[in-house]
C-alpha cells in the first residue's frame, strides 16, 4: 500500500479508493466461526423410537357458564341456583384436579355486590380462571 507517489502531478490528490481487503478478511473469519459453531447448536440424540398406534389425547378444558340476570337470580349452566348452592358447586369444582374455567355473564343492571359475591365465592373455592363475558357493541 503506497502512501506517497513519485508522480508530482497527483501527489496532492486524496486517495479515492476503498480498501476492501480488511472487510473481506473479517467476513471470512465470521463465516468460519459460524461454520464451526452451527453444528454445536443442535443437541439432537438419534433414537430409534418404537411405533405405536393410539388415539390422540385431546382434553378440552371444562367450563362453567355462570350467569346473573337483572333480577339477581343466579344460573349454573342454565340451571337456577341459590348462592349457597353456587358456593357448594364452586367448592366441588375447586377440588378437581383440572379446574374449569368460569365464564361469568352478568346483566348490565345487576348490582356490583352480586358480581363481587360471586367472584369471592369462586376465589374461596380455589377457582382462579374466571372470565367476564360481554356482547360486542353493534355499530
Amino acid at each position: 500500500m503506497a502512501f506517497a507517489s513519485f508522480d508530482s502531478k497527483r501527489s496532492n490528490a486524496p486517495v479515492a479508493e476503498i480498501n476492501m481487503v480488511p472487510l473481506i478478511d473479517v467476513m471470512l473469519v465470521l463465516l468460519v466461526i459460524f461454520i464451526v459453531t452451527a453444528p454445536l447448536l443442535t443437541h439432537a440424540v438419534k433414537l430409534d423410537l418404537p411405533k405405536v398406534s393410539a388415539a390422540a389425547n385431546e382434553l378440552k378444558p371444562e367450563k362453567v357458564e355462570f350467569a346473573i340476570d337483572a333480577a339477581g337470580q343466579r344460573f349454573w349452566n342454565g340451571e337456577a341456583v341459590s348462592r349457597a348452592e353456587a358456593q357448594s358447586r364452586f367448592a366441588a369444582e375447586g377440588q378437581k384436579a383440572s379446574q374449569p374455567e368460569v365464564h361469568l355473564r352478568a346483566d348490565q343492571n345487576v348490582p356490583y355486590r352480586l358480581v363481587a359475591e360471586t367472584l369471592g365465592d369462586a376465589s374461596k373455592a380455589g377457582l382462579s380462571k374466571v372470565g367476564f363475558v360481554s356482547e360486542p357493541e353493534v355499530q
